[in-house]
């Protein structure tokens, strides 16, 4: 049996170039992909950045933003953002904290998997909203200009 730890303790204290207020632990990186838990601190930020693969950015404790491309949206809790490759995509936080884990797929998958078909609507998948006030802010301020990631590295947890 092996036991991977993660969390409170097992961090790295500085997350990668160009966060703010991030750290985090790889829970297991090899050639199919990485999966890694980040903690961003209150006013934390990951910054604008472009990845070859697919990640899911799924936020297990408390709740901030995201940004992908164009769109930007307040997650919390029980929410899994996709970023696809090649996009442009960020994280930030602002009066609370945010845990997530990182998962990210190595290139070669570009579409998230499609859910099965039962002819209704999926009861967990929040409906789009126009855009508040919120909402409306937060897309005119980016977190930090966008920066690329060589084609080699994976998210840099």
């Amino acid at each position: 049996m092996e036991i991977r730890r993660f969390g409170v303790g097992h961090r790295k204290p500085d997350g990668p170039p160009g966060t703010r207020g991030v750290e985090g632990q790889p829970i297991h990186v090899d050639d199919r992909g990485v999966i890694a838990e980040i903690a961003l601190r209150h006013h934390a930020v990951v910054a604008a950045h472009a990845n070859p693969n697919l990640v899911y950015f799924v936020v297990i404790e408390g709740g901030g933003f995201v940004r992908v491309g164009d769109e930007t949206s307040r997650v919390s809790a029980g929410d899994a953002v996709v970023w696809p490759p090649d996009v442009v995509h960020a994280a930030w936080t602002e009066s609370t904290p945010m845990r997530a884990l990182v998962v990210e797929f190595a290139a070669g998958g570009s579409e998230p998997p499609a859910l099965p078909e039962t002819g209704e609507a999926d009861p967990t998948v929040e409906q789009a909203q126009e855009p508040n006030s919120t909402q409306a802010r937060l897309a005119s301020r980016p977190p930090t200009e966008p920066a690329r990631h060589k084609s080699t590295e994976q998210e840099p947890w």
